[in-house]
């Protein structure tokens, strides 16, 4: 079994941003700042070591640690 890469909040942002969700509206629906979500896209972005959140999504769903 893979190791998990992303934490729970990290998980629920990537999710949340495939359906087509802004930062604000991430933020809003879990209850947390839009700098907070852009942290946890940022730390994502730098655990997987590509560039951007496309670059991201790509490699999060090769990995299956998000579908869409």
């Amino acid at each position: 079994m893979n190791k998990k890469i992303l934490t729970d909040r990290e998980q629920e942002v990537f999710e949340l941003l495939v359906l087509n969700k802004t930062t604000k509206e991430i933020a809003e629906f879990l209850g947390i700042s839009e700098k907070t979500v852009r942290n946890h896209i940022s730390n994502t972005i730098q655990k997987l070591g590509v560039k951007g959140r496309a670059g991201a999504v790509v490699e999060l769903i090769k990995l299956g640690e998000i579908t869409i």
